[in-house]
């Protein structure tokens, strides 16, 4: 099955794996490329050293093109950028305030940038900075997310006919959905919940458990996290912090922003440098900045250590529709048998 999207990217089908942090590893990379998808390894929570390393395993178990995700204001970026230049991956994703200077250096390597975006405002501006791809991420996503519906968002988008490929993401799990995006005018869909549970992530088992446990009722957006829009599973975590005051989700903030300082190796000067950077560059105020260190760190104790009631649960609500955790080539192959079997149901209806 060929889109614009398979083109620019040379991957096999036209299904992307989102890059979701402490998820996207290497394993879940390597499993998703050599299922025909194109997955992007989550280096916005990776240290430079530790990015270069994991390019370095996923281009040693497969030779299919994947791309690394990163944000224009986490330390050592340009290190970062340095490696998949060298390494030569085949695209980038990001997401909001990204770096024009960034963007430029990347495309000039030959490599595909393909930003995020939730709103339809946000469309021309991407695509003016020299994105090669859209993915347009509707309210229904995981994790940082916008107000409109896929749908609508994708429908605005789509009547803006900017030139590149359109990635629909958002309530997406199956060849059902891959179908109507495509049939909608889509050129691919975009999947970030349905690759987490699959065998090959290295979500512990017990997280796994709690997210096919939900219902889709359940899955909420929230901005006690990190100040941003963000929909997670509502838990006991989420529940203490939508109950927090402003105060404690401070201090909590800066206990999450020391242990996050620790983990990309950085002073403290270099991540409020950091803060600063995204506050002055960005729509964020420097009190949302600081707490931008909350998301990674409460994620962690869900997704690495295991402990799906003292972390957040970034999910879709597509998660309260899944029940099963296939391999990610289970899943592709599924994925596009359904979705054949869907197109030529649709050939078969003819206008009265």
């Amino acid at each position: 099955m060929q889109t614009r999207l398979t083109d620019v990217l040379g991957c096999r089908y036209p299904v992307i794996q989102t890059a979701m942090g402490w998820v996207a590893t290497p394993e879940l990379v390597t499993a998703s490329v050599s299922a025909g998808a194109f997955g992007f390894l989550a280096a916005a929570v990776m240290t430079p050293k530790s990015c270069e390393a994991a390019i370095a395993l996923v281009k040693q178990r497969t030779e299919a093109p994947f791309g690394v995700n990163l944000h224009s204001f986490q330390p050592d970026v340009e290190t970062i950028v340095d490696t998949c230049i060298e390494r030569q991956v085949a695209a980038i994703s990001y997401g909001r305030a990204p770096s024009a200077k960034l963007i430029e250096r990347v495309k000039a390597a030959g490599i595909k940038c393909v930003p995020t975006i939730g709103a339809a405002k946000h469309a021309k501006k991407a695509v003016d900075l020299g994105a090669d791809i859209l993915v347009c991420q509707g309210g229904e996503g995981g994790g940082h997310t916008g107000d409109t519906p896929t749908w609508l968002l994708l429908a605005e988008v789509l009547d803006m006919d900017l030139g590149v490929p359109v990635v629909a993401c958002g309530g997406f799990k199956d060849g059902r959905g891959l179908a109507a995006a495509l049939t909608f005018g889509a050129d691919g869909i975009a999947m970030g919940t349905r690759f987490l549970l699959t065998a090959e992530s290295p979500t512990p088992d017990a997280t796994k458990a709690r997210y096919l446990q939900s219902q889709v009722s359940e899955i909420k957006v929230s901005t006690r996290l990190d100040g941003l829009p963000q929909r997670m599973i509502m838990n006991r975590r989420l529940e203490a912090l939508e109950r927090a005051s402003w105060l404690t989700l401070l201090a909590i903030a800066l206990t999450s922003g020391w242990r996050f300082k620790a983990a990309m190796q950085q002073s403290a000067a270099e991540m409020l440098k950091s803060a600063w950077r995204m506050a002055k560059d960005s729509d964020l105020s420097f009190a949302q900045t600081l707490l931008a260190a909350n998301a990674p760190m409460i994620i962690q104790q869900a997704m690495v250590e295991g402990k799906p009631d003292d972390g957040v649960l970034p999910s879709g609500q597509v998660a309260g529709l899944i029940d099963d955790l296939p391999s990610c080539e289970t899943l592709v192959d599924g994925i596009m048998r359904e979705a054949e079997a869907c197109l030529r149901k649709g050939e078969s209806y003819h206008a009265v």
